[in-house]
């Protein structure tokens, strides 16, 4: 029999975690109580029930009600939201949010923002519009802000934030500790690593936090910094940063310009951004959508997807059109037609596990041209077993279900025929496409689509034709 006690301990521990698992995030019954009072009228309800959410709660709930309250919320409500609210919103609602206010509010949102955060939120702004809020900031935001905006579009110059803690490489641990405290008004809100300068700006060395807490007062913090140096140039793409983050386990790390002057800082913080969004980039343009289509308005949504429905339908026609060619074929035998589909499922199904596989390696750099031929023939060889295994169970069930050997012969080599053809491709079209300059993660579902089908029909089918009429 259990033990009482270990049972209750178990029930708490339960439900401990389920409320742990309930507090994150708003819950739908605060969306509901919001979205009442914003109906009925209840402004200070409304206003006290917007300041007991985080950020981060404030801009889901910003995506989870109706277009018609969030726009409602954002017009005239958006005063009860904190200024680090609007770097937690989606990119295409932040863009609507901002696009409604005025200019000048817009400005002192980004006054209160950290560097990093102000130019994520205007970078997306009509160009005419940035150029009205910047006119609105003082000076030095405004000179901050026009330097990340020269910089290339998801580089580190626009991922970094300007507000850092350098210190010159000829101070002690005492007099740093004491500039620290000294300066704490004009110090970063948070920082991990303190960075050691030449007298011209130049990065000869980093220091965690932790290591200047841990030392004597006279310890020289030249002696303190790191062996390794991680800086990384404002022009470096921020997947190469986060790979860098990945690969040396950063917290922070410092940016510098074209003569290595340190002009920044990326945070780890920034860094999970950019891994969830290239993530989610990736996987959504395999199904050639977009990341914004959660909230665009349906004929945006209609026309970004409709190019891509519309190469899907020609490659289509292409199959039909192989399929077409053995006509009388299909007309002798319906057997043939009623299992045209498996060879189809099963190539299609086949080449996209190879396809994901090589479209996240190429993603992650662990498949490069040193490793590509050895890549791809291990998946040709994964669909040989594969494609053995299953032509066996199919063809039995073939022959067995329409009582002709000869039908289970030749859909089990169409089987093994379309699963090789899928390792093949499915592996060796990403690196092709990424090889010649695209994006494999875009194009190469529709050219694997295309292949698999049309060489699984025209093996099917032709072997139909030669051996079974």
């Amino acid at each position: 029999m259990p033990d009482v006690n270990t049972i209750a301990d178990d029930d708490i521990e339960l439900k401990e975690a389920q409320d742990t698992e309930q507090s994150v995030g708003i819950s739908d019954e605060q969306i509901s109580d919001i979205e009442e009072a914003l109906h009925v009228g209840y402004e200070d309800a409304l206003i006290d029930n917007i300041y007991q959410l985080s950020p981060a709660d404030g801009a889901e709930l910003i995506a989870k009600v109706s277009e018609e309250d969030r726009d409602l919320l954002l017009k005239e409500h958006a005063h009860a939201f904190p200024p680090v609210f609007f770097s937690h919103l989606d990119k295409d609602l932040r863009k609507v949010a901002l696009s409604n206010m005025d200019a000048e509010n817009v400005a002192a949102i980004l006054s209160e923002l950290e560097s990093d955060d102000a130019l994520s939120l205007i970078v997306n702004l009509e160009p005419e519009f940035q150029n009205e809020i910047i006119l609105k900031l003082s000076s030095k935001i405004r000179l901050t802000l026009q330097e990340g905006l020269s910089f290339p579009e998801e580089s580190a110059g626009r991922l970094m934030q300007r507000e850092f803690v350098a210190i010159p490489q000829f101070w002690t641990v005492g007099k740093t500790i004491d500039y620290l405290r000294a300066a704490a008004a004009t110090l970063p809100e948070d920082f991990f690593d303190i960075f050691v300068i030449s007298p011209t700006y130049h990065v000869v060395g980093e220091i965690p936090l932790s290591r200047i807490l841990r030392s004597e007062r006279s310890k020289k913090v030249e002696d303190l910094k790191l062996e390794a140096l991680h800086a990384i140039s404002a022009l470096t793409d921020q997947e190469d940063v986060a790979r860098l983050f990945k690969r040396e386990d950063l917290i922070s790390a410092p940016v510098v310009d074209a003569e290595d002057r340190l002009i920044g800082v990326i945070t780890v913080d920034d860094v999970v951004d950019v891994l969830d969004d290239e993530a989610q980039e990736d996987l959504l343009k395999l199904a050639g959508v977009e990341k914004g289509d959660l909230y665009r308005a349906v004929m945006s949504t209609t026309g970004s997807r409709f190019k891509w429905l519309f190469v899907n339908l020609l490659t289509a026609i292409m199959a039909s059109v192989v399929i077409s060619l053995f006509d009388a074929t299909l007309e002798q035998m319906v057997a043939v037609a009623i299992l045209m589909p498996i060879v189809a499922s099963m190539g299609g199904n086949a080449g996209t596990q190879a396809l994901t596989v090589a479209v996240r390696a190429l993603a992650t750099r662990e498949l490069s041209g040193a490793n590509a031929l050895r890549v791809i023939w291990k998946e040709t060889i994964v669909g040989i077993l594969n494609g053995g295994a299953f032509a066996v169970i199919m063809g039995v069930i073939a022959a067995l279900w329409f009582a002709n050997i000869q039908l289970g012969g030749v859909i089990a080599i169409a089987m093994i025929v379309n699963l090789i053809v899928a390792g093949l491709f499915g592996a060796g079209i990403p690196i092709v496409i990424n090889r010649l300059g695209g994006d494999p993660a875009v194009s190469s579902t529709v050219f694997l689509t295309t292949l698999t089908d049309v060489i699984g029909f025209l093996v099917f089918l032709g072997l139909a034709a030669l051996v079974l009429v």
